[in-house]
């Protein structure tokens, strides 16, 4: 896949699993991406909430997405972006509803936004399952 075709392949499937670390024990959950583009990966969560106490010791990631016969993982290093504008693009989006509550009750100051950059991608299908992988830079920042 080029980084193209990963950054669309993660748009497409945007339930992924995220592998963090915390007392030196891997920890990993599904959760909702928001997008992905060439700036990186956004995501969001509260920050009550154990990943995101986890990204700040440690904002060290790998993400994985999958499609019925493809898996693709992402590393890359997780940063909170406290960008306002985007902050309300999350907040508007059809897709995020369930956060209008948060605003409503005034706790939208509990959502935390990621974006991971500096990422390096792989892929994965049974036919390249005995093939050494191959890493595709996908941000240079």
């Amino acid at each position: 896949m080029t980084k193209e075709e990963m950054i669309a392949f993660m748009n497409a499937n945007p339930v992924m699993q995220v592998a963090t670390v915390e007392d030196d024990k891997p920890r990993v959950r599904a959760i909702l991406l928001f997008k992905a583009d060439e700036d990186g990966i956004v995501f969001h969560t509260a920050n009550t909430k154990d990943l995101c106490k986890q990204l700040m010791k440690n904002p060290n990631v790998e993400i994985c997405f999958n499609s019925p016969d493809t898996q693709l993982r992402v590393r890359g290093v997780a940063h909170i972006d406290d960008s306002p504008k985007l902050r309300e693009d999350i907040f508007a989006h059809p897709t995020r509803k369930f956060l209008q509550a948060w605003k409503d009750k005034g706790i939208d100051n509990l959502l935390t936004v990621f974006r991971v950059t500096n990422c390096v991608g792989t892929t994965w299908t049974m036919q390249t399952n005995f093939e050494a992988k191959e890493y595709i830079e996908i941000t240079k920042h």
